[in-house]
């Protein structure tokens, strides 16, 4: 089963796991001092904000693949259709290590297709790894075949 991720950039940690807390139900899965993530069986949803962006607001939505081949899957999908993106393999975000795949959709808004490999101790594999830094959506070209 894949699973849509939505990420939303906060700036009040406490309240926000308050709120989403009672919409869903259920308390996060993970909590760090600047990151909190559900992952929600009904609604089947990984959701999860951060009080790491510059703005915020929504950061970026994706699907979590179960196994690589629907990560894979999800790639060619996109490059069948002649939608850019770019692949990262086994890399540190949101305190987990995944291989992704990032595009963006005809506004810009950036999506993430991912496999979870295993969780991480930092947010990010930068070596600053600062909550100015935000998010890990990598720079990624425009799309020309969205439009």
């Amino acid at each position: 089963m894949s699973r849509l991720h939505v990420h939303i950039a906060v700036e009040d940690l406490d309240r926000n796991i308050r709120f989403y807390s009672a919409m869903f139900g259920t308390q996060p899965t993970v909590v760090k001092e600047d990151y909190a993530k559900w992952e929600v069986l009904d609604p089947a949803v990984n959701f999860a904000i951060s009080a790491r962006g510059k703005h915020t607001g929504l950061d970026h939505v994706g699907i979590q693949a179960d196994n690589p081949q629907q990560l894979e899957d999800v790639q060619e999908r996109l490059e069948a259709a002649g939608i850019a993106g770019r692949e990262q393999t086994d890399v540190a975000c949101c305190y987990a290590r995944s291989d992704k795949y990032w595009s963006l959709d005809p506004q810009g808004i950036a999506w993430e297709a991912f496999h979870t490999l295993d969780s991480s101790p930092t947010f990010n594999d930068s070596e600053n790894n600062t909550p100015a830094q935000g998010c890990c959506v990598p720079k990624i070209a425009v799309n020309r075949g969205c439009r």
